[in-house]
């Protein structure tokens, strides 16, 4: 199946939700640091929204952009989070108003991608939406449009509209539903597949334990029970101790020199149809670090089994019917 997608991003991207904010506080020079590193180590997408910071993130890319007028690097938005989410404010007006908006604040003509961020369900299912999404890539406004979701469910729905050119969903150890369906889904439309909270909001680095403190203005300690949005984007939904129980058992199975989250996303790109991995960083090591895991072989048959063993016993009675 030809991809929708008009380009072929390296498989390891760059997530700028820490550059805008609800990480703790990332400076300006920290934030053009990660993204210098991110691009000087291979990285060639970068994924953000509109409503990181505020347009902070994008703010940030932008200037980044001008700065290194040479850099070939696609970049991914999203938009419709920063109003109230029902349905009827995804609106053809609301779109180019957000649209321009992001083009603004990122400083360009034509976007790479922009995606629907994780609307209501029934914005899926809207053909008015995805007309006038037609039209903003006839005007010149994107490239290419997909959406960001929640669940399989609205994956599988978005994927069937011929013009969606990607999907951007959680997948890591910890969430593994998208496997069994949404994964072929993709595959055999040509759907581009994003994989987000690729490291279960660090819970797969391995670096954390139970005393391990957040800021209060970091979503891993405001939003641990879904008071701010999804709580699926906080630690993957699994509760913390939960995982690093989990945590503790996969690091026997990390090969001799990799780190753990190197191990997490290299076991992401085994599966066939990921297209693209976008783990966060807040510093320049952990952006090169993250882009090193393309550099590792792919994971053995025993790595594989013992990585589903772990998802299967401790994990997926939390997770696996929920999301």
């Amino acid at each position: 199946m030809t991809a929708r997608l008009p380009y072929r991003p390296q498989p390891i991207g760059l997530g700028a939700w820490q550059l805008g904010g609800d990480w703790g506080d990332v400076s300006e020079d920290d934030a053009l640091d990660v993204l210098a590193a991110a691009v000087r180590s291979g990285v060639d997408f970068v994924d953000t929204a509109d409503v990181y910071g505020d347009g902070r993130s994008e703010r940030l890319i932008g200037r980044f952009l001008r700065e290194h007028p040479g850099a070939a690097v696609t970049v991914a938005t999203k938009m419709g989070r920063r109003v109230e989410q029902v349905a009827a404010n995804y609106t053809e007006a609301n779109f180019r108003a957000w649209n321009d908006r992001s083009r603004a604040n990122l400083g360009l003509d034509t976007l790479d991608l922009v995606q629907l961020h994780s609307p209501p369900t029934e914005v899926y299912s809207d053909d008015a939406v995805y007309d006038a999404l037609d039209r903003m890539v006839a005007d010149g406004r994107t490239a290419a449009y997909g959406v960001s979701v929640e669940t399989t469910a609205q994956a599988l729905t978005a994927m069937t509209r011929p013009n969606v050119a990607s999907v951007q969903i959680i997948l890591n150890c910890f969430r593994q539903k998208p496997l069994d369906e949404v994964l072929p889904a993709a595959r055999a439309a040509g759907v581009a597949i994003i994989a987000r909270v690729p490291l279960a909001s660090g819970l797969l680095s391995g670096k954390y334990d139970e005393h391990t403190t957040f800021a209060a203005n970091d979503h891993r300690n405001f939003n641990r029970s879904g008071a701010a949005f999804d709580v699926g984007e906080t630690f993957a939904g699994v509760p913390y101790e939960v995982g690093l129980a989990a945590v503790r058992e996969l690091i026997p199975l990390v090969p001799a020199g990799a780190t753990t989250a190197q191990f997490a996303l290299r076991w992401i790109l085994d599966q066939p149809g990921v297209t693209v991995v976008i783990p966060g960083a807040r510093n320049r090591g952990q952006a090169e670090g993250n882009a090193a895991a393309a550099d590792l072989p792919p994971l053995t048959p025993d790595q594989l089994a013992g990585v589903r063993d772990v998802y299967d016993r401790l994990i997926r009675p939390h997770v696996h019917d929920r999301w």
